[in-house]
């Protein structure tokens, strides 16, 4: 048996972080990973995803090449060059987490871990005890009741990332981060693409008004969207020489509607990965939703924290990172002053969308007194300079409270950016005053912000 100060299952941000920074902290710690280091987020999920929109960004410039005076040859998409930069990107991260693993008080062990007790896992045979223990297992594609899942060619966007070519016809149903995420980038691959979302709007995370401008923003670039359709079935069909095609059968407002395509990527969410831990071994409760856990992480079973997406709470590589660190400050006997409840989140479309702190929705709703600032892009100097005049940023304050900062929507070029200022912002409890006091450097995209308050 191996006993540690600290025992962590899963390697994803939540895990390989929290492992660095207990150890920095002269814990002892036994980190354990049943696949590749850096979990879901490093391996199929934000960075591979991330590297595929940048090579989609280049296509969409060069689109717009003679607005910048360059004329000449065009190009040609080599699809196995553009999937090989990705795995060049993924492999380089994923040894360095490694590398990270490797660090004096961390020892990495790759199995499965099952819960035998309170204090006690079992990977590959061995046992492995702890003081404490956190679980971040993350989350893996969560699929709809639907006729035809089963079918050749109709995958996940685990799948999506390892085709070795490029379909000329993708239906993706779900429009969420995922779903909106593929469908900019494979539009910019020149692949036709269909999007079926049973809600009435993509990307119910983000403000209703921005979610709408990016919806139609993406749309004009060739994305065709059915809102308010709900899937039926996936068929297995022929098209009109007969070759073997996807037929994804939808109901529009009661009206019966089919797509075809040669994928049909499955983007309804995720749900948490708690198969197979035998949580009942150590007294944790859990649901389909996640893992139950109070607000410093803690499950049901003293000692045992769960974060990330494997609690269901918010899931994003950042919120895990941020949650461990926290549990580890909390292990350690350390306050930290981290604002769980103010998250920022992007989505890397092409243009980008951006949020932090409570849509103009929720605020309406709850009845709170609040103003709502809008700053365009195409007012903007280095917008302009950059071609990228397509963009909004909404800017939402208390006026009930001397107009402090509390929310900021944003789409358009570098809108993570300009949300993670005000991201900043709203942890400092910083007013529109204060905000108009700062000075800005000209020309930048931040002047969007900074203009909305003077």
């Amino acid at each position: 048996m191996t006993k540690s100060d600290l025992l962590i299952i899963g390697s994803g941000p939540g895990g390989y972080r929290a492992a660095q920074y207990a150890a920095q902290h002269s814990l002892s710690v036994v980190i354990v990973e049943a696949e590749d280091a850096g979990g879901t987020c490093l391996n199929r999920g934000c960075i591979p995803t991330k590297t595929l929109c940048r090579n989609a960004e280049i296509i969409d410039t060069l689109h717009e090449a003679n607005t910048f005076g360059l004329e000449g040859e065009g190009y040609a998409l080599n699809f196995a060059a553009v999937m090989e930069r990705k795995n060049q990107v993924v492999n380089q991260l994923r040894s360095g987490v490694e590398a990270l693993m490797k660090q004096p008080n961390i020892t990495m062990v790759h199995g499965f871990a099952k819960f035998k007790d309170l204090k006690t896992v079992v990977v590959n045979e061995e046992e492995y005890t702890a003081d404490n223990i956190i679980i971040a297992t993350g989350s893996d594609s969560k699929c709809p009741p639907v006729e035809g899942l089963q079918l050749p060619g109709v995958i996940n966007s685990t799948q999506l990332l390892s085709i070795n070519h490029l379909p000329k016809r993708l239906c993706i149903i779900g429009a969420g981060v995922i779903g909106m995420e593929f469908a900019s980038v494979f539009s910019s691959f020149g692949t036709q693409v269909t999007v079926v979302e049973f809600l009435k709007e993509c990307l119910p995370v983000l403000d209703s008004d921005i979610a709408k401008r990016l919806r139609q923003t993406i749309g004009k670039r060739g994305v065709e969207f059915s809102m308010q359709s709900a899937v039926k079935s996936i068929t297995e069909t022929t098209d009109a020489e007969g070759n073997r095609q996807l037929t994804v059968n939808y109901e529009k407002k009661g009206k019966p509607l089919h797509t075809d395509a040669d994928l049909v990527l499955i983007a309804t969410g995720r749900k948490p990965n708690t198969e197979g831990l035998e949580l009942e071994m150590a007294g944790v409760e859990y649901s389909p939703k996640g893992i139950n856990v109070d607000d410093d992480f803690q499950t049901t079973t003293a000692n045992i924290y769960a974060i990330g997406d494997v609690n269901g709470r918010c899931m994003l590589a950042h919120a895990a990172t941020f949650q461990g660190l926290h549990v580890v400050n909390k292990i350690l006997g350390k306050t930290d002053n981290i604002k769980f409840d103010i998250m920022p989140s992007a989505i890397f479309t092409n243009p980008e969308a951006a949020s932090v702190g409570p849509t103009e929705d929720q605020l309406k709703a709850e009845g709170r007194q609040y103003e709502c600032r809008k700053g365009f892009y195409r007012s903007n100097g280095k917008a302009l300079a950059m071609n990228e005049t397509d963009g909004m940023l909404k800017l939402l304050v208390d006026t009930a409270d001397n107009n402090r900062i509390i929310g900021c929507h944003a789409f358009g070029a570098h809108a993570s950016d300009l949300v993670q200022e005000v991201s900043t912002l709203i942890n400092l409890g910083a007013t529109t005053q204060q905000l108009a006091d700062t000075i800005h450097i000209h020309p930048t995209l931040s002047e969007i912000l900074h203009d909305i308050v003077c």
